[in-house]
């Protein structure tokens, strides 16, 4: 990977304001100056990729080439085996053009009814994008199980529904900082940071 130096730019290229937070709160340490996409006016490309990957890599891409800066994106979501997979890449288009993600875990829990199989698991595909189209990806995964009713306030998509192997409470009402040491994003920016130390 190449060199990220401290004080470069770095654009966040998202417009999910819970997910610029937990990157941006990652990102701390390195002391490169965070800028976000939406601040910049820079719009948000369609999801047309068939995985997280693409999506994050075209997303990435898409920051880079219009700031003219490095760019990390994050593409993520909640697979349920039993529901074969969904939502999957589509986990926020469940959430509707009002991101109401109570609807989308509501959705969940109704085709969910009578399986007996509630094991699910986040993903995040973390791509860092530089101007002249390279792309660097890094993935991180967080398994657990889902329940119902809704359990906690914090974090923000499917974090009520999602309490993660090992645990006892959910990520809605996990302290954020265990959160962030422990979830699909934070596993994946390990690896990125191993890649980055390595520079």
């Amino acid at each position: 990977m190449r060199p990220l130096l401290s004080g470069n730019r770095l654009i966040i290229a998202s417009h999910n304001q819970g997910k610029v937070r937990e990157i941006a709160e990652l990102l701390v340490p390195f002391g490169v100056q965070v800028e976000k996409a939406a601040d910049l006016g820079l719009p948000e490309p369609e999801e047309t990729e068939a995985t997280f990957a693409g999506n994050a890599a075209l997303k990435a891409l898409a920051a880079a080439k219009g700031a003219g800066a490095v760019a990390l994106a994050d593409d993520s979501g909640l697979v349920v085996p039993a529901l074969g997979g969904d939502p999957g890449i589509y986990s926020a288009r469940w959430a509707g053009p009002e991101k109401d993600f109570g609807k989308a875990m509501a959705l969940v829990e109704e085709r969910l009814a009578g399986k007996p199989d509630r094991r699910a698991y986040f993903v995040a595909s973390l791509a860092l994008a530089w101007p002249d189209g390279e792309v660097e990806i890094f993935e991180g995964e967080v398994h657990g199980t889902l329940v119902w009713p809704l359990r906690g306030d914090r974090g923000f998509g499917y974090d009520p529904m999602f309490v993660p192997d090992g645990y006892t409470e959910s990520f809605g009402e996990m302290d954020p900082a265990l959160k962030h040491a422990i979830s699909h994003r934070a596993r994946a920016f390990a690896k990125l940071v191993a890649a980055w130390n390595r520079t």
